[in-house]
């Protein structure tokens, strides 16, 4: 028992210059749990300890506990709060992150989550997120991915992108490294034939081209620019052959590509590999922290083994899990594939699950971050179903639109309905039930109204309705006929019906609705929605929240969730 409680007695008595016993007892107990059976036996000891160590010198109470246990001779750095876990040697105002999207398409939903986590951490550090786009495989590249991308990640970072770096702007810069590389020795350029290659570095055994000279070598990746054709060169770094893991074994750094590039046309042909880019990139920008998938772990092996060859400092690398949306296509190639051929209109389609589609329909990107947020990064593997996603989103969305969007009536697939004996009289009605001084909307009362033939089709007979706002009704023989408007009176009907939403026959507004399958649903909207601009949140009573897409002779809304 005495070992466990004298490293909190030093560290007590070292601290205060005294020892509070129960303070080190709160201590002993918390990390020793199983001492709590006999608390008084536990407080006895510590006061023996405290006896047995009150004329140790400050020298020798500092060695006896960093023998026993050095953590407790360090003050653990105060912890930057936010909505995330702590990143390992972090400062504020010093962190740099970045996320690093090939320009395929827009981001989608999985980039999202990276791209959330990256922006909040830059933004709970004080710190800076940048956007780098990774371009140096010319055969898979979108031209306009180039404006997608930053739009995307402006957005999902609440407007806090530090810079926007594209690789094949650098190019000279990487030729730069790797020739530093080949006159180190630490590189060299591989002539063999690749399945060659492939069996000698599967024994750990070095390729002839490994051990020829520097001369030679400058040479060879002089010739790479200007003499080999594609395929026949690479160029590798030099490391372990016998490594335990192969694919750390001479890996490749550059090659050739002689496909025409959107932004640097014919001009280039030798193209730096990822891992080669990445590794100066992150230097060269000052990147801290590494924020990625654990697919990348790898990666980050061969990153650290190039810094290494110029005693470059790493980042702090941490992977999160891989997470399999179910129900969901988000491949990026296959969805650029369906717009070419017009299966969609585009990559804010409303049926996509990217970002465009989600900014245009009227998710706000502070739901996006708070679903990666409560995810965290977290290196479990996790599926992700379609309705488990929305269902979130939705909820954190709503959070956001709730207290903004004002309230309106559209009848979607109209019926015409006379309501004997309904005054006429003018209905006030709130733009917002929670905020009345936001203001109302008023619509004309008569007999004469539309409602949806859904709601039509749902009316019992024998049962007291009532139309929001306005009037009390029954339904006789096919007949509606009015019975009174006190809302009081259908509230504590005992043969209280449903309560629906109206608008009167005359001057109303055409509606369209686009919907999640991207069908469209037609009805009336009441006139006051003739205020409402484009961009607009609103919420249809009785229906779901949109978005007024566009607004000309007819207002096309977009459905956004309930």
């Amino acid at each position: 028992m005495k070992s466990k409680i004298l490293p909190f007695v030093l560290q007590n008595r070292l601290k205060f210059g005294s020892v509070n016993p129960k303070a080190v007892l709160g201590l002993v107990l918390r990390n020793n749990p199983e001492l709590k059976k006999d608390v008084p036996s536990v407080l006895k000891e510590i006061e023996i300890v405290v006896f047995e160590t009150k004329d140790l010198s400050k020298e020798e109470m500092t060695k006896q506990l960093q023998d026993l246990n050095p953590d407790l001779l360090h003050e653990k750095k105060k912890e930057v709060k936010g909505p995330l876990k702590p990143l390992k040697n972090a400062e504020k105002g010093k962190v740099v992150v970045r996320i690093a999207p090939s320009p395929s398409g827009a981001l989608h939903i999985g980039h999202a989550y990276g791209a959330a986590l990256n922006a909040m951490y830059a933004n709970m550090y004080n710190g800076k997120f940048i956007v780098r786009i990774e371009d140096t495989n010319p055969e898979n590249i979108y031209d306009k991915a180039y404006d997608l991308i930053p739009q995307d990640g402006k957005w999902i970072s609440n407007d806090n992108v530090s810079q926007v770096v594209v690789q094949s702007d650098r190019l000279g810069m990487y030729y730069d490294y790797a020739e530093k590389l080949v006159g180190q020795g630490n590189a060299y350029v591989c002539t063999c034939n690749p399945d060659t290659f492939r069996e000698m570095k599967a024994k750990g055994e070095a390729c002839p081209c490994r051990e020829l000279g520097k001369e030679e070598q400058h040479l060879r990746y002089a010739k790479m620019f200007n003499g080999y054709v594609e395929g026949e060169a690479v160029l590798r770094l030099k490391t372990d052959i016998k490594h335990k893991n192969p694919a750390m074994r001479d890996f490749a750094l550059m090659r050739i590509n002689e496909h025409i590039h959107p932004k640097t046309g014919k001009e280039q042909r030798v193209w730096p590999l990822m891992i080669l880019a990445v590794a100066i990139d992150d230097h060269d920008l000052g990147v801290t922290h590494v924020l990625n998938g654990k697919d990348h772990t790898d990666n980050a092996k061969k990153e650290t083994m190039i810094m290494d060859c110029f005693s470059w400092t790493h980042p702090e690398y941490q992977h999160w899990g891989r997470i399999n949306f179910e129900g969901m296509k988000i491949s990026s190639s296959e969805t650029r594939l369906k717009i070419e051929q017009q299966e969609y209109t585009g990559w804010d389609d409303i049926r996509l699950p990217f970002l465009p589609a989600l900014k245009r329909r009227g998710y706000y990107a502070a739901a996006i971050r708070k679903w990666a947020a409560e995810i965290g990064l977290s290196l479990t593997d996790k599926t992700v179903s379609k309705d488990e996603f929305w269902k979130h989103i939705n909820a954190f969305n709503k959070e956001i639109i709730d207290p903004i969007a004002n309230r309106y009536f559209v009848v979607i697939d109209p019926v015409q309905i006379e309501v004997n004996g309904a005054p006429e009289k003018k209905v006030e009605m709130n733009l917002h039930d929670d905020f009345e001084d936001r203001g109302t909307r008023s619509l004309q009362g008569m007999k004469d109204l539309y409602i949806s033939n859904d709601d039509k089709e749902k009316l019992e007979e024998g049962k007291l309705h009532r139309l929001i706002d306005y009037c009390n009704f029954t339904v006789e023989n096919g007949q509606f006929r009015f019975v009174s408007a006190n809302y009081e009176e259908y509230k504590n009907a005992d043969n209280k019906g449903k309560i629906i939403h109206w608008l009167p026959v005359g001057e109303l507004v055409d509606v369209e609705v686009v919907l999640e399958d991207h069908s469209v649903m037609k009805g009336y909207g009441e006139p006051a929605l003739n205020d409402v601009e484009e961009g607009t949140i609103v919420q249809l009573e009785r229906m779901y929240f949109a978005k007024l897409d566009t607004k000309n002779e007819t207002l096309v809304f977009w459905y956004l969730h309930t």
